[in-house]
């Protein structure tokens, strides 16, 4: 479980998250939605461990995010907005490299390689230095990097940019099959099929603060829209004034 505590993140005078609150259980996917600055890289980035909250807690699997990140970050797996790759090294010496960062070791670190070889479909690819691969290939290595110590939470801002369609239908069977085995899963998005497919649950954000938490079709309903795109504009769009307004106030 991850869970969110009153967060707050201010840059310069400008006051990007407001008293953030949420919980993200065990074995469920979620989505994150907003528009553009309203706060969720800032999120992701503090629950991972990147930056810090001027007010407020993270806690990963029971462990505050500012008091132990590493052990905290032992227990996820991350695709961020950038891959990391290491241009010189081959996708098995990448992967081997974080393995064995996070603590594998012989027949551990061997097992964990292999499965997520398999798993991602990474057989053409594993011998070969990752300069020069498309952004669906730098993609698909850094979701094995993520899942190779076999993470029990898993962040990822818009993890089907730049995947082709078997790339990104691979990434969709990929994260139910890992929601199925008891992942924690958040994902940000602005794939409104992508969503509705894959989410249990979709956060939407405004201004530094949720306005909107339900599964994807309560939301439509209570929002009286028949889609998720309208649904997602209403709630983003439609209270980002009400929300800074209210911190005003």
């Amino acid at each position: 479980m991850i869970e969110v505590q009153s967060l707050r993140k201010q840059f310069g005078g400008r006051l990007v998250l407001r008293d953030l609150s949420f919980t993200l259980p065990d074995g469920r996917i979620t989505a994150l939605l907003g528009a553009n600055g309203a706060g969720k890289t800032t999120c992701l980035r503090i629950v991972t461990g990147l930056l810090r909250a001027d007010a407020g807690c993270v806690r990963v699997g029971g462990i505050d995010v500012a008091r132990d990140p590493l052990a905290a970050r032992r227990l996820l797996g991350v695709v961020g907005d950038r891959e990391g790759l290491y241009e010189r090294l081959s996708v098995r010496e990448y992967l081997a490299l974080f393995a064995q960062m996070q603590g594998l070791r012989g027949a551990q670190l061997s097992q964990s390689l292999e499965a997520v070889r398999a798993e991602l479909e990474l057989e053409d690819l594993w011998e070969r230095r990752t300069l020069g691969f498309s952004q669906g290939e730098r993609m698909k290595v850094s979701l094995a990097r993520a899942l190779v110590h076999r993470p029990r939470h898993l962040i990822l801002d818009e993890p089907t940019r730049g995947l082709d369609v078997l790339a990104a239908r691979l990434l969709r069977r990929t994260l139910l099959r890992l929601r199925d085995s008891g992942t924690s899963i958040v994902f940000s998005s602005h794939v409104m099929s992508e969503v509705l497919e894959l989410a249990d649950r979709v956060l939407v954000m405004a201004a530094g603060r949720l306005v909107g938490d339900d599964e994807p079709r309560a939301l439509m309903a209570g929002c009286g829209c028949d889609n998720l795109e309208d649904t997602f504009v209403a709630l983003a769009y439609g209270r980002a004034v009400d929300a800074a307004r209210g911190e005003a106030l």
